[in-house]
């Protein structure tokens, strides 16, 4: 089974390039981020018509989750859980069932948090806060468990082309990596970490700056296994090239392959 994470950057706007890149890769299950529709807008009979099962949880105009999938879905849940005022919407889970077994797999937004302090980064803190307990009942369920996404958190310095650029950043701040390793410390693991080490590895371009082109990248979209998930873990990746094709967006798919 091999599932993606894809931050699409607008599901209206990447519509083509969205096509031709299932069309391409063809993958059992992918978790979108920004899909930046509202669920009755979103596309979903062309994307059914190609042979996948389509769940949104859609806001207009930024933000949006989705999970697409060839393999069957089960217990579909909306939003994350322990604050019921959030009308954000960034948390979508639901179980894949494989020929061997089945995952449970979460797609997600984690908020930037820009400007910090402030606001905004006191809503990424309290969020990932609530990702930590939920991310604990997960493992609770004893099964492969995968956690996919944009996390807008740049882990170590070896995830930045220009780590010194991103100090006073809400994705590298001291709080954020500390948080992001309460979310792994229960049993959690960056997928990519376990197959490939050292600098160099992103996921993530800016649009300025000649940023592409310049390989002045960052790595923010993690897929988290548990040690359920881990043990059956096959091999992981970073479709690099999408970013330099026509229309991309500013971030590119990243993948494992489970023995399910």
């Amino acid at each position: 089974m091999k599932i993606y994470t894809f931050n699409i950057n607008g599901i209206k706007a990447r519509f083509e390039t969205f096509t031709r890149w299932l069309e391409e890769t063809k993958p059992d299950v992918v978790v979108l981020q920004e899909i930046k529709s509202v669920d009755e807008n979103f596309p979903r009979e062309h994307f059914e018509d190609m042979g996948y099962r389509v769940e949104t949880h859609g806001q207009k105009g930024f933000n949006g989750v989705a999970i697409f999938s060839r393999l069957p879905l089960e217990d579909v849940v909306r939003g994350l859980p322990g604050d019921d005022e959030d009308q954000q919407s960034r948390w979508i889970e639901a179980t894949v069932i494989g020929d061997k077994g089945a995952v449970r797999l979460a797609g997600l937004y984690l908020p930037n948090g820009n400007p910090a302090p402030g606001p905004k980064y006191d809503y990424k803190l309290a969020w990932m806060a609530r990702m930590e307990t939920h991310a604990r009942s997960l493992l609770a369920l004893e099964m492969p468990v995968i956690m996919a996404g944009d996390y807008n958190v740049i882990p170590q310095r070896e995830d930045a082309a220009k780590p010194d650029a991103w100090t006073e950043d809400a994705l590298f701040l001291p709080q954020t990596r500390e948080a992001f390793r309460r979310i792994l410390n229960p049993g959690f693991a960056d997928a990519f970490r376990l197959r490939v080490q050292g600098p160099g590895h992103y996921s993530f371009w800016d649009y300025q700056a000649v940023a592409w082109e310049r390989n002045n990248g960052i790595r923010i979209d993690h897929l988290l296994l548990s040690p359920q998930a881990q043990d059956l873990l096959i091999e992981v990746g970073i479709q690099r090239e999408e970013r330099g094709r026509e229309k991309p967006s500013d971030h590119v798919p990243a993948w494992v392959e489970l023995d399910l």
